[in-house]
């Protein structure tokens, strides 16, 4: 496997980054209903993250998608925090350090755009992430922020930025 780098998502990502993360969420056992799993935006995410102040990144190993996160405006939301969204690692990306240099990715991100907070929503059983999260510097908040329409995700978390 190649070194592998992050870079901004590519419309030509679009499929690989929809299969990547349909497989991870069945792998995973995540409900298909009020889960990422269903978003309509999942098969053109370059389309989807092509506005302002909105970003999606995708690590790339031998021309193959890895992994993929992004951050863009909390729906529904009156405030300028934004959401991590859609961050997901194929088995073959985890345990290398890849989601630290994501995350960070993202952050940095986030602050060039001036959003004061960032919001994330997960599984209780994704612990190895809430690690992470935690690790960033993340915090368990008691319910959620707007309404992204994952209504199965009842972990909520939040850092200032």
């Amino acid at each position: 496997m190649s070194k592998p780098i992050i870079r901004p998502i590519e419309k030509a990502d679009n499929e690989q980054v929809a299969a990547m993360i349909r497989k991870i969420l069945i792998d995973i056992g995540v409900p298909k209903v009020g889960t990422a799993y269903e978003d309509a935006s999942l098969d053109r995410m370059f389309e989807t993250y092509d506005r302002p102040k909105a970003a999606y990144f995708v690590v790339v190993s031998d021309a193959k998608v890895i992994g993929a996160a992004g951050v863009a405006q909390l729906d529904h939301y009156k405030g300028n925090v934004c959401e991590l969204q859609k961050m997901y690692f194929l088995e073959e990306a985890r345990g290398k350090g890849l989601g630290s240099e994501m995350m960070k990715t993202c952050l940095d991100t986030a602050r060039r755009f001036g959003y004061d907070q960032c919001y994330l929503e997960t599984m209780p059983y994704m612990e190895a992430a809430q690690k992470l999260y935690q690790r960033t510097g993340f915090h368990y908040i008691e319910g959620p922020m707007g309404d992204t329409g994952h209504f199965s995700c009842p972990v909520h978390m939040l850092i200032d930025l």
